[in-house]
């Protein structure tokens, strides 16, 4: 997965126009208060303020000494 993909869905919690107040709501430039998912035709994304998921822990407990083998 690629940080600075090209197909962002766009969202106003990292547009460059809103200032993130709490988790549910952004103060934007254009809309004033509006929901973190909401987004509009002013939205320019900031790749500063996306936070990506966190990777997938690895489960240890079920790998055994015969999956490290060949």
């Amino acid at each position: 997965m690629r940080l600075f993909r090209k197909n962002i869905d766009p969202h106003c919690a990292y547009c460059k126009q809103g200032q993130q107040i709490n988790d549910r709501e952004v103060a934007c430039v254009k809309r004033g208060i509006v929901p973190v998912e909401h987004h509009c035709r002013a939205f320019r994304y900031d790749p500063l303020k996306r936070v990506p998921p966190r990777p997938a822990a690895l489960d240890t407990e079920k790998l055994k000494e015969a999956d490290f083998s060949l």
